[in-house]
């Protein structure tokens, strides 16, 4: 008898669907339209300008996202503030917009309460460090608005911690980057070890009092690019408790794509336009560069082969997902919106995964680290007063 992997697949997300790490709509929406929610009434369909609507959330059994509030680290200091602010109200207006689909969750229960209602639950992350101006009472803000975790940097080093894909500065943390993990960890605000450098992620390991995540990055062993995460972390996520997340972004899960993308980019640079467009004028011109010189095609099978090896590294209850919908111009065959993630489970399920371990690829693993991070924050908080930490403070500080 032939087995339909993808019917048990979408079976099995009625009962535990896809908590997804990192979505980039609001950044999008600022983009394309500045946040004008009547041009972009992701109640209907989208597909030609977004990832992401909710019909295409339900079909492909979406059950909790975390919507990015990213802002560019080309933005500093006040500006960098306001537009988080920003992307924090879009997801508010989001969530008033369609409650019958979405549901504002800030803990592991509204996620759990969520799922019960048939409901999406929506959580924020914040990306890129450089969101909070180097002010451990704007993390603190941050997290009063909702949001649930911050990536400590992004593509560029911020003034404590080093990214993945610029020049070390500090070797990893700076001793208020050690701070800043403190503190997101007496506030409950999950620490994201995407984008940052090994060294960073090692340092944060080395701190961190709660679980950390990986929103959305894959496997260095399997492509090796910078974003991706070594095999030494990952195996040290078992005595953390934390989550790394698979991402489909093509240049990081396909060794053939990473010198293609790095194309795309300096033709998107030579047009005077960002890597990360995504307006209108941007997409023209990397639909463009792809119909010139067709770019290497990853597939759900690709992301499949990341899991395989994160789950062998990290062990199958320290893996999740992360997709980077609307935060990427390319996606994989089969992935290309967030309808595709059926997709993927039918081909972990063709290469043998069982019902319990994909629960947990899909929504325990991320509920649970949420649920973790919850507790740590009460315990610390009971002996731990707010940080008044400032960079210049800690300014000369040897890291712990």
């Amino acid at each position: 008898m032939t087995v339909d992997f993808l019917a048990e697949a979408r079976s099995l997300l009625t009962s535990f669907p896809v908590v997804d790490g990192h979505n980039d709509l609001p950044w999008a929406l600022r983009e394309q339209v500045r946040y004008d929610l009547d041009r972009r009434d992701i109640a209907t369909d989208q597909t030609g300008s977004l990832h992401t609507d909710i019909p295409r959330l339900r079909s492909g059994g979406v059950g909790a996202q975390f919507w990015s509030v990213y802002v560019r680290s080309d933005m500093a200091g006040d500006e960098a503030v306001s537009a988080t602010l920003e992307q924090i109200d879009v997801v508010d207006r989001l969530l008033a917009r369609y409650p019958a689909d979405l549901a504002r969750a800030l803990t592991a229960d509204d996620m759990e309460a969520a799922r019960e209602e048939g409901r999406i639950a929506s959580l924020m992350g914040a990306e890129g460090g450089h969101s909070i101006n180097n002010s451990l009472a704007t993390l603190r803000a941050l997290h009063t608005l909702g949001v649930r975790y911050m990536t400590l940097t992004h593509n560029d080093n911020n003034d404590w911690a080093d990214s993945a894909t610029d020049e070390p500065r500090f070797g990893g943390l700076s001793a208020f980057g050690h701070e800043v993990v403190r503190e997101m960890n007496r506030t409950g605000m999950l620490v994201d070890l995407s984008h940052v450098a090994p060294t960073t992620m090692r340092d944060a390991l080395d701190t961190t009092a709660a679980p950390v995540i990986f929103s959305h990055s894959s496997a260095r062993a399997i492509c090796d690019h910078p974003r991706n995460i070594p095999d030494d972390v990952l195996e040290r996520l078992p005595a953390n408790g934390g989550v790394a997340m698979a991402t489909f972004v093509p240049k990081f899960v396909l060794p053939a794509a990473v010198a293609w993308t790095s194309a795309a980019d300096e033709n998107m640079r030579e047009h005077g336009l960002h890597p990360l467009d995504t307006t209108e004028a941007g997409m023209k011109v990397q639909r463009a560069y792809e119909a010139a010189h067709p770019r290497p095609m990853a597939s759900a099978a690709t992301v499949a082969d990341h899991l395989d090896h994160m789950r062998e590294a990290a062990g199958v209850d320290h893996i999740g997902i992360g997709g980077d919908f609307d935060g990427t111009a390319f996606t994989p065959a089969g992935l290309e919106d967030v309808a595709g993630y059926p997709n993927l489970i039918a081909e972990l399920l063709r290469r043998g995964w069982s019902r319990p371990d994909l629960s947990k690829l899909t929504w325990r693993n991320a509920v649970r680290v949420l649920r973790d991070a919850e507790s740590a924050a009460r315990d610390l908080r009971s002996r731990r007063a707010p940080s008044n930490a400032t960079l210049e403070s800690t300014a000369g500080t040897p890291a712990p």
